[in-house]
């Protein structure tokens, strides 16, 4: 009998999903999109950041400014969705189907050349009865530019309100997939959570758990939607914000329905943007940016080429902070794996995986290389044994 629930068990909640997660994902509204965008937005951020110098230099904790700013030169967008809903609107048919083939072209050549986002896709309308034509069609004609699935490719599914919607989607991916002759399994999809109803259902359970559930492992992470979901619940537009209460419930039950099964939680945006005060604005971002990531939220919305500095400047600082703390104690729980261990298996775990994402993201690429080995990190981030050769 026990043996049935392990296998369950490990069937829902397999862990990490073994790719990185990105730190942003950008949004670009579909009419304003082109190859070129992910450069511009660079080339932008680096023009901010060289006119508010100063300013920045105040917020940097970790001398980490200099390669951000590299950063933003060489690789500024990690995760890009071209936007078909709230940031395009409400167009003619005629115009967003050249829309939309016109987004798959640029899909496409982003992933046959560098330069362009790891990962990239769109955002469609809803599945609500007045949006749900044009939103499948949308995705059809983006699949039909690409010539396929690229590499990295997801779908965002807004304002998700009902389990129901979920187990459509699958179907939906299914017979996309048989249409294309592309692989079983190909298309994958992100959940925008920013309706209360899949927070908390009128019987009284968490849809957003069930949701994961009834995806069928296409669910690849559920993003929060600040202003959609604040709004539902009557707070006043003054006071709709990434760090309202309300929004951090609706995070921490996402949180929660998550963990362990491989999807990621994305944290929203903010509406306030660097060019009427671009001073206050950076210093807001990147505050909501670093108590973002202590609550363990490692990716979040940017909707403004300023956004990126303040994005790699705040997760720059936390995963090198965070670094420096954990690699000595990752040595000293190694050191004691014979004897008494004050580190808890748990606490190395997180410990480990806290240095990976500072590895991936490009905070320290070398952190604790001097000490750790990257299969030992692995190994403890996965809870599994440490090969005898790596130690």
């Amino acid at each position: 009998m026990l043996d049935a629930v392990d296998t369950e068990l490990r069937r829902r909640y397999p862990g990490s999903n073994g790719r990185s997660q990105p730190i942003h994902t950008v949004y670009v509204p579909a009419d304003r999109v082109t190859e070129e965008t992910p450069a511009e937005w660079g080339a932008a951020a680096v023009g901010l950041l060289d006119r508010h110098h100063d300013l920045l230099a105040t917020l940097d904790a970790t001398g980490s400014l200099p390669d951000v700013r590299k950063r933003l030169e060489a690789d500024p967008v990690q995760d890009l969705r071209i936007d078909f809903e709230d940031g395009y609107g409400l167009r003619a048919d005629a115009e967003e189907d050249r829309a939309a083939t016109a987004a798959g072209a640029v899909l496409a050549a982003w992933a046959r050349r560098s330069g362009g986002p790891a990962n990239s896709g769109i955002r469609m309308k809803g599945l609500g009865g007045g949006e749900r034509r044009r939103a499948l069609r949308t995705l059809d004609l983006v699949l039909e530019g690409v010539g396929g699935v690229p590499a990295g490719f997801v779908f965002t599914v807004p304002k998700i309100r009902a389990v129901q919607q979920v187990s459509a989607l699958v179907q939906l991916c299914v017979g996309l997939e048989r249409a294309y002759g592309i692989a079983e399994g190909s298309l994958r999809f992100e959940l925008q959570i920013e309706s209360p109803q899949a927070i908390l259902a009128a019987d009284g359970t968490a849809p957003v758990a069930a949701m994961l559930t009834l995806s069928e492992g296409r669910c690849t992470a559920l993003h929060f939607g600040t202003y959609d979901y604040t709004a539902a619940l009557g707070v006043a537009a003054p006071d709709q914000a990434l760090d309202h209460p309300a929004a951090d419930y609706a995070k921490a039950v996402m949180q929660v329905a998550a963990a362990q099964t491989g999807a990621w939680v994305c944290d929203g945006s903010t509406q306030v943007v660097p060019d009427a005060d671009p001073e206050a604005a950076l210093r807001n971002h990147h505050r909501l940016v670093a108590r973002s990531l202590r609550r363990g939220y490692y990716q979040g919305w940017d909707m403004h080429p300023g956004h990126l500095i303040t994005r790699w400047l705040a997760t720059y600082d936390f995963f090198r902070q965070a670094i420096d703390v954990a690699v000595p104690r990752l040595r000293d729980y190694l050191a004691r794996r014979g004897g008494d261990i004050v580190d808890e298996p748990a606490t190395a775990e997180a410990l480990a995986a806290t240095v990976l994402r500072g590895i991936e993201c490009g905070a320290r690429p070398d952190a604790g290389a001097a000490e750790l080995t990257e299969t030992v990190l692995r190994a403890l981030a996965a809870r599994a044994p440490i090969p005898t050769e790596a130690t």
